[in-house]
């Protein structure tokens, strides 16, 4: 039997496959250094690709074209490459090594250990309730749950990429500082106000458990494994928010006035941060979505703490993540936690505006 001529390019194409799990380490610096090669292409590559359309290049469409070609790629690269490295990072705090660590915590240590953990963690809003029961079951107080609920959806990896991606460090870290400190705050308030009573009676009545971490360790090939699945899974989920997030950005970017937004989300009236805040807590939207908007809004002239105020309200306390938590919490509860973590966000903006 004549072997096929497709065989040897067969055998090829599965060596080059196998190649992260014989050689992780060195696919990974291979990766990252194609990875950043492609990054500082991009500003010229979607230059030349504007510069190249029947578009007027001072016009208010090509404005709108520069800033999708631009961002939405850098966007997409800085995501794969966060996500990358936060699904490694993911693999060291599993749901059982999570509950662990906060099992049998005091409140205010263990309100900043729970924030800092929901950063690093892969949960959202979908999994609210089963680590919620996780938690109380743990023995973990009420108000470091909260923390944790808080900190995980609001601080994440997509967040924080997305808007180093398009704001820079300082703005990056200025929000993963207030987003830990709501987190803190507001966990620390439902707890001294002990409002366990609230909890609905079969989650009081359940069984305490022993919260223990998992015993396996995962080699570094199949950390790294682990992390390509996450960007898999989240990149593949998000990217067409970031396409119509960006697009809408594009859309103010190129053709709303700066007069307009300036007067209405500007720093000079006082109720800005007020109503960003009512406008976002009943939105639904993940940070792939609202991230590209805000960075429009404030080219515009849109003050830094409205903005993010606005963003962290959309963020932080989806609708169906008040739905979800409904079955393990009675509606006092919920209104109490939405109310601390609305006011928690209107002080911090009025405060960035006042500063900033």
């Amino acid at each position: 039997m004549v072997p096929s001529a497709s065989t040897p390019r067969r055998r090829v194409v599965l060596e080059l496959r196998d190649v992260p799990r014989r050689h992780p380490r060195a696919f990974l610096v291979v990766f990252a250094a194609a990875w950043l090669t492609l990054y500082r292409s991009l500003l010229p590559l979607s230059t030349a690709l504007v510069d190249r359309l029947p578009v007027a290049k001072d016009g208010h469409l090509a404005e709108s074209l520069r800033f999708f070609f631009y961002d939405t790629p850098k966007v997409l690269l800085l995501l794969t490459g966060v996500v990358l490295a936060m699904g490694i990072v993911n693999t060291y705090f599993t749901a059982a090594r999570t509950r662990a660590l906060l099992a049998g915590r005091r409140e205010g240590v263990g309100n900043v250990l729970a924030a800092t953990l929901g950063v690093v963690t892969p949960f959202c809003s979908c999994s609210a309730v089963p680590l919620f029961i996780g938690f109380v079951q743990a023995g973990v107080p009420l108000g470091v749950t909260f923390s944790f609920l808080v900190s995980a959806p609001m601080v994440n990896e997509v967040a924080l990429a997305m808007l180093f991606a398009m704001f820079g460090f300082r703005v990056a870290a200025l929000y993963l500082a207030l987003g830990l400190s709501i987190a803190i705050l507001s966990g620390w308030i439902i707890g001294r106000l002990r409002l366990e009573h609230l909890l609905e009676a079969w989650v009081r009545d359940m069984p305490k458990v022993q919260a223990t971490a998992d015993g396996e360790r995962p080699s570094f090939a199949e950390r790294l494994d682990a992390g390509f699945a996450s960007v898999r899974e989240i990149v593949g989920k998000v990217w067409p928010y970031v396409l119509v997030g960006i697009a809408v950005g594009a859309g103010i970017h190129g053709y709303v006035p700066t007069e307009l937004v300036a007067g209405i989300m500007g720093r000079s009236a006082w109720w800005t941060v007020p109503i960003a805040v009512m406008i976002g807590v009943p939105m639904y939207s993940n940070a792939a979505g609202i991230i590209p908007v805000v960075s429009a809004l404030l080219s515009k002239g849109a003050a830094l703490g409205t903005a993010l105020a606005f963003m962290m309200s959309v963020v932080a306390l989806s609708l169906p993540e008040v739905v979800i938590l409904r079955k393990v919490l009675r509606p006092k509860l919920i209104a109490v936690f939405v109310g601390v973590v609305a006011a928690g966000i209107v002080i911090v903006g009025a405060v960035f505006n006042a500063v900033l």
